[in-house]
């Protein structure tokens, strides 16, 4: 494969190339510093909802109980939680816990541009990252309490670092062992980062062996074929407990995902490019023309440099969103947020596109699509794209301004207590999950309960019938939080359970409803 992109500086002085890479370079840092302070604007403006209280809760709990949990149930996005549980350390403010993600999409600016950079120019790779910087989708998942913006980041990263080793100038070095070498030991360190920050970043590292496979080979390229494949069977071991916990506990995890309709993958790609129509009709067109260059040759086993780095985007792109749609006729395994980290791809192809324009129509082009990019960030700092959020902080609000003396509560499955744990230490100014806490504040818990503070038993299970039985029996009042419990016309057994229980003890039921919590309040008449 030969390198298209030629040098900058031909024909021009050293002391003429650096003048001319001021702008370029003032550019990208006004481009990393505003994309900073979008990501960092309105961050506390949306309430935690279920799985950012779980994040946190899981972060600060013993290292014990931790480290059960993280190989009971909880491996996936183990690196963000062990990263969140250190970034805690300088403060447990919702504006600071969320501030990591923050952080971490940040960091992923220079990232794009460089993957950019190496496999068109420095022109692309400023566009991919003023794309990346006002991207809707982005900003939403930068600032939630997941582990979706580090996940981005390790997969930029490691398709960055096996590009780098794919590279035509480096193979076409007479010494490149050491560099070779290097850049390998990067990529295998970066791809199983990205492993341990969410599963699904094995079909990024089947994608680069798709990719990987169709460029071409000269008689010396067999040690470097055997290295590549080496470094694949190293990634394979280190990621080797977190595929034993997939073996352990199934699709359980995941098992509320939704078959995907034709509608939700149109309106994936909408989300991707960033919230609105316009926007993806503009990325779309944008996309073909990038693409345009390569032509017949698209489809080419040895393709050239030029068509290669179409070939390895566009698998970036499509290879995980495609396979986990198929897999979904058999068991739903697709969910947007779960293929954030096909974004830098899309990005990099559009920032491609827009690069054909010629000199007078790109910058209103451009300027174009970062305001709608804009738009589309206006939107997410009070809106999910994906879902609606739930009020369990309101709810439990609602029950500790209403408790009283003797009170108790069950949550009808484990999780539950998760977000009640998260706002009740907001409320009490502490950690609810630490031993020292006492306690005292809002109703006894019944269920799950194991101990002072929570367990990694708290995490998962069922109150049973005849243990619901004997607790109430001892006190006069016991709320009910139920969240993820089914719709009322068909709730799920435990709520049909406690539904039939909870009445023969305490015979009067109250209830309020908030989005996605219900509370119910029994008592004696």
């Amino acid at each position: 494969m030969q390198p298209t992109a030629l040098n900058e500086s031909a024909g021009t002085s050293p002391s003429q190339s650096r003048a001319a890479s001021w702008p370029h370079w003032l550019t990208l840092l006004v481009v990393l510093g505003t994309a900073t302070l979008l990501r960092l604007r309105c961050l506390t403006c949306k309430p935690f909802w279920f799985d950012e209280c779980f994040s946190v809760e899981v972060a600060r709990i013993g290292w014990r109980n931790f480290l059960r949990l993280m190989w009971w149930r909880e491996a996936n996005m183990s690196l963000y939680y062990f990263l969140l549980r250190v970034w805690l350390d300088f403060g447990q403010s919702p504006f600071l816990i969320r501030s990591l993600s923050a952080a971490i999409s940040a960091a992923t600016l220079p990232a794009i541009y460089w993957v950019a950079k190496q496999l068109f120019d420095r022109r692309v790779a400023l566009i991919a990252t003023a794309l990346l910087a006002v991207n809707a989708y982005s900003v939403r998942f930068a600032q939630e309490a997941r582990s979706y913006a580090l996940f981005m980041l390790w997969a930029t990263l490691s398709s960055g670092f096996l590009i780098a080793w794919a590279s035509p100038d480096l193979r076409s070095q007479s010494a490149t062992s050491n560099s070779q070498a290097r850049r390998l030991r990067w990529y295998i360190l970066t791809s199983v980062l990205a492993v341990y920050a969410h599963l699904y970043a094995i079909l990024l590292i089947a994608g680069h062996w798709i990719v990987i496979s169709r460029i071409p080979r000269s008689e010396g390229d067999q040690e470097r074929l055997t290295n590549i494949r080496r470094a694949w069977k190293i990634i394979g071991l280190a990621v080797l407990p977190l595929l034993i916990f997939v073996a352990k506990t199934g699709v359980g995890p995941i098992r509320w995902i939704q078959r995907p309709g034709v509608h939700d993958l149109f309106e994936f790609f909408e989300h991707l490019a960033g919230g609105t129509w316009a926007l993806a009709l503009v990325y779309a067109a944008a996309l073909v023309a990038a693409l345009i260059p390569a032509g017949k040759h698209l489809w080419k086993r040895d393709p050239s440099w030029q068509v290669w780095r179409c070939q390895f985007l566009l698998v970036w792109l499509l290879f995980p969103f495609v396979l986990t749609v198929l897999l979904s006729f058999a068991r739903p395994v697709f969910l947007a947020r779960y293929m954030i980290f096909c974004l830098p791809a899309l990005l990099t192809l559009v920032a491609a596109g827009l690069a054909r324009l010629n000199r007078w129509l790109l910058p209103p082009a451009l300027a174009a699509v970062l305001l709608l990019g804009l738009q589309g960030i206006a939107f997410v700092y009070g809106h999910d794209f994906d879902n609606e959020r739930d009020a369990s902080g309101a709810a439990v609000n609602f029950i500790l301004d209403h408790t009283q003396p003797g009170d108790a509560i069950i949550f009808h499955i484990a999780e539950t207590r998760v977000p009640y744990e998260f706002f009740r230490s907001v409320r009490a100014g502490t950690n609810t999950a630490s031993p020292e806490f006492s306690g005292s504040l809002g109703p006894e818990i019944l269920f799950p309960h194991h101990g002072a503070g929570l367990d990694y038993l708290d995490f998962t299970g069922k109150p049973s019938p005849e243990f619901v039985r004997t607790t109430v029996q001892d006190h006069p009042r016991v709320w009910l939080m139920l969240m993820n419990n089914g719709p009322p016309e068909r709730p799920d057994p435990t709520t049909a359970m406690l539904t039939q229980i909870l009445p023969q003890s305490l015979a009067k039921v109250e209830r309020w409803e908030f989005p996605k919590v219900e509370i119910r309040l029994y008592s004696r008449r």
